[in-house]
């Protein structure tokens, strides 16, 4: 009951943060959502820096262990939509180019307990549908 409590409030927490602001779930951009979206969710640009998805898109052939390359087009009309979208300051930034490294991630996730991320419906730290659902995402 407890985690199910914990996981309700976070994800209720989280949707009335974003509904109490300026920031909205995410930008709608139909190449971002296909291309990223075809592997895993199409995490909204603003959790890391600009610098940051340009490490991450340079890098696209050797994706955390996967090839994820695509062409010079779509690859330059995406990685211009993360930029223009993307946050601003050292909080979203990380040098393993993963979002869960940022301090920002850290800094709003240090509540859970490490036993929550193993849980089997959340799995790890990239899983932020389990808690948030895919409408905080902008998916």
């Amino acid at each position: 009951m407890k985690r199910f409590a914990v996981a309700l409030l976070l994800a209720t927490g989280m949707n009335l943060v974003y509904a109490g602001s300026d920031q909205q779930p995410g930008p709608n951009e139909t190449k971002w959502k296909k291309e990223c979206g075809s592997c895993h969710v199409a995490y909204p640009p603003r959790l890391m820096s600009a610098e940051n998805w340009q490490g991450l898109m340079d890098g696209l052939d050797k994706h955390f262990g996967s090839n994820a390359s695509l062409d010079a087009k779509d690859n330059k009309q995406i990685l211009a939509f993360l930029k223009r979208n993307a946050s601003n300051g050292n909080l979203y930034s990380s040098s393993s180019l993963r979002i869960s490294d940022t301090p920002w991630f850290k800094r709003e996730h240090h509540v859970i307990a490490a036993k929550e991320w193993d849980h089997a419906d959340v799995k790890s730290r990239s899983n932020c549908e389990s808690c948030h659902g895919a409408t905080v995402l902008g998916s």
